[in-house]
């Protein structure tokens, strides 16, 4: 009876292990140093944290998943402790994102009127909804895409010539660029900047616009005890650099953990250029389907 008891336990031990090597999960979550970490284990982090940047692929449906869920879990853990904001509002559309979040305006009027992203509807109207049925405040982070592209032309001085009032949309003047950051300066190099370029600067001098605007919105709208979500692409926060370079800056001290999503084609292992991103990183199977 013993061995009967012993080989039905190898049998389900086998297949166990065999459902296990079969599975194909979409994603791994890994630490800072490239250990397997958990979900759970992040949740935990993020519901001690002043400010949570979460780093994300902008057509990554796992990221965009990933937000909702963690929007919806620090919701039950911290309720009107919770913050949320985004790289994906400019700050000239508090106003009109304000009024819908309140029920003042219908839903086609928020979406005809704001400058939504393509993938709006897909990737971040669930993150909208969500705030305007339990009430979380929702910021509109990023600098206004037509000032950034003024800067991408001529330089962090043409936001001179612009109205004062342009001035509530933009962070306090004049925004000071660490040139030294290593993401600014990979940056620099893609933009062809290596061969003397002047524009390549140009072109960091206007990611620096954002970084720094939306690092002043979250250190405006962060209050003691509360935990501010903030949602961006990755390069905005990576290498603990971009916006937590500004925010150290604004609001020295804050509790600050960093998300980073990657792509791998093998996720079991992260690689090492993906080690030291953020805090977390989120591997994600590099043929995951897109949004757009």
């Amino acid at each position: 009876m013993k061995n009967i008891f012993k080989n039905i336990t190898l049998i389900i031990s086998s297949f166990f292990l065999l459902s296990m090597q079969s599975d194909k999960p979409a994603y791994l979550l890994y630490d800072q140093e490239g250990k397997q970490s958990s979900y759970s284990e992040l949740l935990k982090l993020a519901q001690n944290a002043d400010v949570v940047l979460f780093g994300e692929l902008h057509n990554n449906p796992i990221c965009h998943w990933l937000q909702l869920k963690l929007t919806k879990d620090l919701f039950k853990a911290k309720s009107e402790k919770l913050v949320l904001a985004a790289e994906m509002f400019e700050a000239d559309d508090q106003l009109i994102l304000n009024e819908y979040l309140n029920a003042y305006i219908k839903e086609n009027n928020f979406e005809k009127e704001a400058k939504l992203w393509n993938n709006y509807k897909t990737d971040y109207r669930p993150i909208v909804e969500f705030a305007k049925q339990n009430k979380i405040p929702f910021i509109a982070s990023n600098i206004p895409r037509r000032y950034a592209s003024m800067v991408a032309n001529g330089g962090l001085d043409v936001l001179k010539k612009l109205d004062k009032k342009a001035s509530d949309f933009i962070a306090p003047q004049p925004i000071k660029v660490d040139t030294t950051l290593l993401s600014y300066k990979e940056m620099y190099k893609m933009m062809g900047g290596g061969h003397g370029g002047t524009n390549g600067w140009n072109i960091v001098y206007a990611q620096a616009s954002k970084d720094a605007t939306m690092a002043y919105f979250i250190s405006q709208n962060w209050e003691k005890d509360r935990t501010l979500l903030h949602f961006n692409g990755s390069f905005h926060s990576d290498k603990f650099e971009g916006i937590v370079w500004y925010l150290n800056n604004y609001k020295p001290k804050l509790k600050i953990l960093t998300i980073s999503s990657v792509e791998q084609e093998d996720i079991t292992t992260l690689k090492a250029e993906n080690k030291n991103l953020a805090n977390f990183v989120i591997c994600i199977d590099s043929e995951m389907t897109k949004t757009y």
